[in-house]
């Protein structure tokens, strides 16, 4: 187990009533679970998310926190929350990472492994 680590998972969703295909706006939300997997406290500080679409145009979001807030976490803690994001495209991608600061003052980067973005088929 690393000192300072934490884990991040991502669960994905198509927002239809979020979209409007005619404007070529496809909506996503995406529920984020961060745990801390090290072996001591820490602070998620800010984020940067890396946002591809299927003509592969990358958006880039930084900024301070996640939903307005900054969770501490104690060792085996959990921080769930769920955001959104659109696409020009019906499909693509996200990824990023959150810089974080050990109660011991350590900085470190926990990694956002890319998830896609998806709409869910229809059978024909």
């Amino acid at each position: 187990m690393s000192t300072y680590q934490f884990s991040v998972s991502v669960i994905p969703l198509y927002l239809p009533e979020q979209s409007d295909l005619e404007q070529g706006v496809y909506a996503y939300s995406y529920t984020v679970t961060v745990i801390n997997t090290g072996r001591i406290a820490a602070q998620l500080i800010s984020r940067h998310w890396i946002i591809t679409d299927a003509t592969g145009k990358v958006e880039e979001v930084r900024g301070l926190g996640v939903v307005g807030q900054q969770p501490f976490l104690k060792p085996g803690e959990a921080f769930e929350y769920t955001s959104w994001s659109h696409l020009g495209t019906p499909t693509g991608s996200m990824r990023g990472s959150y810089f974080c600061v050990a109660e011991d003052g350590e900085r470190f980067e926990a990694n956002i492994p890319e998830f896609a973005l998806v709409q869910p088929r229809s059978l024909h």
